[in-house]
């Protein structure tokens, strides 16, 4: 089959403000495993050039693919992205069968096919193996009822099969590096760059977090194999950077210990950026110097307040002693701290801003990242969140870097002020601006000049954008604007059985013999 991979563009701040652009590892991890199967693969990244929807149909028709799949990791967010241009595509190429993957789709099945028609089938929890079997059966015609882990329609029914089991070895599954051109992919003010994946999940139990019931289970690729894969994409491919996508990569010591000697032994001049958890990093301050040897020059920790009564009530399972002693410790031995700090919350009041301000300085992050909760239907969360009014009914803005809930006890300009007030305190503070231009280490003075900028690009454009859409007044709940809570649904690859809803006028996918066009 003739197989298009689309990445719609997104309207977050973090794909149309920065000048770099990381490839799509999901659409990538895809293509790989479809490649290896016989078909005819392309990548459309109408996200890098941001490509109006008219321009994506025009090149998708120049291809004229049997199957168009779509999917961003910015699920939620851009779901009204992919719907658009899912419609436009099936308008100007009724044979080519439209399957969607993703975060939003996995858990929202039910609403996507109801009401996008279009779609003929949905890609739930982890695509590599439910893709390739999928593609198969559509191919030789062949019923759906078999593929584990997806939903489509069949006699007028919207149909959900059994989950697929999560994949155990992710070494089983290549990505297709091979659909990109490594030079028109950078981060890190101009490096080559890309996205990968060590390990798929967390072990912790944070309950707003969107992504850990998706991945199920925490699992990790082999250590070797995988510090081999990124110094073969330096040498062959000139990558510089590597973004981790991972949510928390180092969750067995043993298994990120034995990647960093591995890395260390490849002897490729790597960065490495992404995410961890403080205690993490306090678990492994003996060995820190492995992981600047390596490469590491940034980890993000999700901090998200340094009160530990908010941090019991999301379920964070850390202390703010961690917090404070995980960034001295990535300080001393050169790595960069991007702390994030999550506000919104309902009983919040100017002098928990205060408070939590005053606690950022004493913590001495070199980065802040502020963030907005935002409650997704198949976290707990969700449920703590239910009553909540929404003042942002745009579901593009759902995407944590926009107030969505209205708080109790302060307007949304004053928490905005409150935001704005932090980041600038923290950024523009004497210690911040010293490791900016006076640093010894020229590769930390790179991390923040080059963050310090889209800073300053990010920091009047999200005011703008403040003022000029305006915000619901007197709006629903979370649970009249969202549906009802899926959070006996948050384990994606968990839930068994054969679930159905009944529809109304849909065509049924099996009775679709449109395809006009062979493999």
């Amino acid at each position: 089959m003739r197989i298009l991979l689309v990445n719609v563009p997104h309207p977050s701040i973090g794909s149309r403000i920065p000048d770099d652009h990381l490839p799509p590892l999901g659409l990538l991890s895809i293509g790989g495993p479809l490649i290896d199967d016989g078909h005819d693969v392309r990548l459309l990244d109408a996200d890098r050039d941001n490509l109006p929807t008219s321009r994506i149909v025009t090149e998708a028709e120049a291809w004229w693919p049997d199957a168009v799949l779509l999917g961003h990791s910015g699920s939620t967010s851009g779901h009204p992205v992919v719907a658009e241009v899912s419609r436009a595509m099936h308008a100007a190429m009724p044979h080519a069968l439209i399957v969607y993957g993703g975060v939003y789709p996995t858990y929202h099945w039910r609403e996507v096919l109801e009401a996008e028609p279009h779609v003929a089938a949905i890609v739930r929890g982890e695509g590599e193996e439910t893709a390739r079997r999928l593609m198969r059966a559509l191919e030789e015609g062949a019923p759906l009822d078999a593929i584990r882990g997806i939903a489509y329609r069949k006699n007028g029914l919207i149909l959900a099969t059994p989950s697929v089991p999560v994949i155990r070895d992710l070494d089983a599954y290549r990505v297709g590096w091979e659909l990109i051109d490594h030079s028109r992919y950078s981060y890190w003010g101009g490096m080559r760059a890309v996205v990968v994946q060590f390990s798929r999940g967390c072990p912790h139990l944070c309950n707003y977090c969107g992504q850990r019931g998706f991945w199920t289970r925490w699992r990790h690729r082999d250590p070797v194999r995988f510090a081999k894969e990124l110094a073969r994409l330096h040498r062959e491919h000139g990558v510089e950077l590597i973004n981790f996508a991972d949510e928390n990569p180092t969750s067995s010591r043993k298994a990120w210990k034995a990647f960093l000697e591995a890395l260390i032994e490849e002897d490729v001049n790597l960065l490495l950026v992404g995410s961890t958890r403080a205690g993490d990093i306090v678990r492994d301050a003996d060995i820190l110097h492995l992981y600047k040897k390596a490469g590491c020059i940034r980890f993000l920790l999700g901090m998200e307040s340094t009160d530990d009564a908010k941090l019991t009530l999301i379920k964070k399972g850390a202390t703010s002693a961690d917090d404070r002693e995980a960034i001295r410790l990535m300080r001393q031995h050169g790595i960069v701290s991007l702390a994030t700090w999550v506000v919104g919350f309902e009983e919040e009041t100017d002098r928990d801003h205060w408070r939590g301000m005053r606690q950022l300085l004493a913590y001495d992050p070199d980065q802040i990242q502020m963030l907005y909760v935002t409650p997704h239907r198949w976290t707990p969360f969700f449920r703590l969140a239910a009553d909540r009014v929404v003042i942002q009914e745009d579901r593009r803005r759902w995407d944590y870097k926009h107030q969505v809930l209205a708080t109790r006890h302060m307007p949304p300009w004053r928490i905005l002020l409150w935001v704005k007030l932090t980041e600038a305190v923290l950024q523009a503070r004497p210690k911040a601006l010293y490791r900016t231009y006076l640093h010894p280490d020229a590769q930390v003075r790179w991390a923040m000049r080059w963050y310090s900028r889209i800073g300053r690009r990010v920091w009047p454009y999200e005011i703008i954008r403040f003022l000029l859409e305006p915000l619901v007044r007197n709006g629903r709940s979370v649970r009249q604007f969202w549906g009802a809570p899926q959070d006996e649904e948050e384990e994606a690859m968990k839930v068994p059985g054969l679930r159905r809803i009944r529809g109304s006028t849909h065509q049924p996918l099996a009775n679709t013999d449109s395809r006009t066009t062979g493999p």
